[in-house]
């Protein structure tokens, strides 16, 4: 995006207010840019009326604003995008955002716009539109989309376009590479060189220019490295959306094609072999690969024997953009040369690496200790809601970094709750449709905070009963911090209101657990007593609670164990309002116990330090909220809290993953 203009004057008008009142504003005036430097931030705000309320939404821009409610309500002559919504061209502020967030995936405040927009009345999802977007890459895009949907004719129509506008690009590009010799700033001033030395160098400079095309042309914005081997995957995809087509002249025109960059390619070779014994050997020897992409290919190796040419014997460096090139292209003394260098940086790497590995493991290890020392230290802090008591801690529970509260709902507000669940939930909620996932003997039904929510909003259940629900995860998160005197705030990691019933006719003999020993961010192996943190395990998981709605079942007792899962360490019973909190590592491997008769009841919750994996459906939850309830409006938080809430967390970046560890 072209660099914002430098900031107005103090007195300078930005944009006028036209909808409801700001707070503490009896109604319209005009947003100011200052220039003095206590105002200076990279970004610039205006109030919107938010969706279905009219309440006062901060929208920020590019500079910081501020409000001014004695100001004439007028237009200046600066328009920002984040002004957009405020003159009725609400779809080119989509539009605009859209377009600067795909170039800038990290700006926090333009994802916060775009979330906004999203629940904006009148918006259109074609409203979304990157408006920088180039043809060649949008085909693409849309053809591998098709692709993946096995769609095949759509695809290739598409792929195919974006062949031709693939080419359309590069001509562009290359044209443009055609001009003046760059003398890297100032170095002008010192360039001494004869004619045929001029020459060279600004022909050089021009060759490699232009095959710096194939990265310009398979990059896109907001991505740091561009797309590998771009117009040969093309002809990848085609030759198979052909195939899939019934055109096998085609598909062995692609496959060809696509050998002409990589001609001992296994795989593509077994495919020319199988279309041309489904077509014939007569019908499809005659059949050559594209004419156009010999030549581009031919164009292409030209050039780049010129520049490893120089390369070699003018000492100008050259960086080949493709990973199709010949061995032969590349001058023996220098594809020695590399050779050597290569091995050289990848001695130093390994080296390196081994150094960092013995680093971070001495560091982890005295993190540990200290980490272990300061936690038996630290936890105990208070439970800041009156009527929440410690019932058991982590001497009694006979380990570390465990507790026991009971009185953290009303029964009233647990009967509530269950009815939420049995009027929300649906069958296999966050197990990917499977209603059954840990074992045969129980069905799980589920809902998530979002859900809930969203049904409220519908009017399908009551609105009241998914607030509840909302600030009751709120409620065991400050606990959570506060008792085990946390220094940073925690994050939802996932959240997830499930009960499960027992199959009464599939009880009989049953021997098995309701939900196996396991550990939240890490892998058991028993027999081996370790547990290996790496994928597929939630790594990035710190403290897990569960909060019990009822205990009118028979079975379902949460326990700790040993690392050996058998060893059985301590034992808690639900019942309405208990909640069981720990951390979330190999000091802690749980299960739970087979629910042989009835329901079992609890909100599951897991917790992370890292605000990069906070869960993307709780700050939808929490902007939903917002919009549905008056900030007026005192919540469950406010009525009971007796100490200052720690920092909400504000990052979006976590991702929402199915097939959770319910506890």
């Amino acid at each position: 995006p072209p660099p914002i203009p430098p900031l107005p004057p103090p007195q300078c008008h930005v944009g006028a207010w036209l909808g409801p009142a700001a707070p503490e504003a009896g109604g319209g005036g005009t947003i100011h840019t200052s220039t003095r430097a206590q105002y200076w931030d990279p970004h610039r705000w205006h109030w919107a009326p938010t969706p279905g309320t009219g309440a006062p939404h901060l929208i920020l821009g590019p500079h910081t604003s501020y409000w001014d409610p004695t100001s004439a309500p007028k237009f200046g002559s600066l328009i920002h995008p984040s002004a957009l919504p405020q003159i009725n061209k609400v779809a080119k502020a989509v539009a605009a955002a859209h377009t600067f967030f795909v170039a800038n995936p990290e700006h926090m405040e333009m994802k916060q716009n775009l979330e906004y927009y999203q629940m904006m009345a009148g918006v259109k999802e074609s409203d979304f539109a990157d408006l920088e977007a180039r043809p060649h890459m949008t085909e693409f895009r849309l053809g591998v989309r098709f692709y993946s949907e096995e769609q095949p004719a759509a695809a290739v129509l598409h792929l195919e376009k974006a062949l031709q506008e693939y080419f359309v690009a590069d001509t562009e590009c290359r044209a443009l590479c055609e001009g003046p010799y760059d003398y890297e700033g100032y170095n002008y001033l010192e360039y001494n060189a004869d004619l045929f030395q001029a020459m060279t160098d600004h022909y050089m400079q021009v060759l490699s220019c232009k095959q710096g095309c194939v990265t310009e042309l398979a990059s896109q914005p907001g991505r740091e490295k561009p797309l590998e081997d771009f117009l040969p995957s093309h002809f990848n995809y085609l030759q198979f959306a052909y195939y899939n087509n019934g055109n096998y002249e085609k598909a062995i025109e692609c496959t060809k094609t696509y050998l002409l960059f990589f001609p001992n390619d296994e795989v593509m070779n077994q495919n020319l072999a199988y279309y041309t014994a489904v077509l014939g050997e007569d019908l499809a020897r005659p059949i050559e690969p594209r004419k156009e992409i010999q030549a581009y290919r031919q164009r292409s190796l030209m050039e780049k024997e010129l520049l490893f040419f120089s390369y070699d014997v003018f000492g100008i460096p050259f960086v080949d953009p493709d990973t199709w090139t010949p061995e032969e292209v590349i001058p023996k003394r220098l594809r020695e040369k590399q050779k050597v260098e290569r091995e050289t940086a990848a001695r130093i790497s390994e080296e390196i690496g081994n150094l960092m590995k013995e680093i971070e493991t001495l560091v982890e290890e005295k993190a540990k200790e200290s980490a272990e020392m300061s936690k038996f230290i630290r936890e105990g802090g208070p439970l800041v809601y009156e009527g929440a008591s410690v019932t058991m801690n982590s001497k009694s529970l006979n380990g570390s970094q465990r507790v026991v509260v009971d009185g953290v709902l009303s029964a009233e507000e647990c009967r509530e709750l269950q009815r939420l669940t049995n009027a929300a939930a649906s069958a296999g909620d966050g197990y990917r449709g499977k209603t059954s996932p840990h074992t045969p003997s129980e069905t799980f039904y589920g809902v998530t905070v979002l859900k809930a929510l969203k049904l409220g909003q519908e009017g399908k259940v009551p609105l009241q009963s998914a607030h509840l629900y909302y600030n009751v995860t709120e409620k065991v998160r400050h606990m959570m911090e506060s008792y085990f005197r946390l220094e940073v705030p925690l994050h939802f990691s996932y959240s997830h209101l499930v009960c499960r019933t027992a199959i009464d006719e599939k009880q009989e003999g049953r021997s098995d657990n309701s939900h196996e020993v396991h550990v939240d961010n890490c892998i058991l192996n028993a027999e081996a007593l370790v547990c290996v943190k790496e994928p597929p395990a939630y790594t990035f998981r710190d403290y897990s609670a569960i909060l019990y709605l009822n205990g009118d079942f028979e079975g379902g007792a949460f326990y700790f164990t040993e690392l050996d899962a058998k060893t059985q360490t301590a034992e808690v019973q639900p019942q309405c309002g208990r909640a069981v909190g720990f951390s979330s590592g190999s000091e802690n491997p749980h299960g739970v116990k087979a629910v042989t008769k009835g329901q079992r009841c609890a909100i599951a919750l897991w917790f992370t330090l890292d605000p990069r994996h906070s869960e993307r459906e709780r700050v939808q939850a929490d902007d939903l909220v917002k919009m549905l309830f008056r900030t007026e409006e005192v919540d469950l938080l406010q009525e009971t809290s007796t100490e200052q809430e720690p920092t909400a967390a504000t990052s979006t970046a976590g991702l929402h993953a199915a097939g959770k560890d319910e506890l």
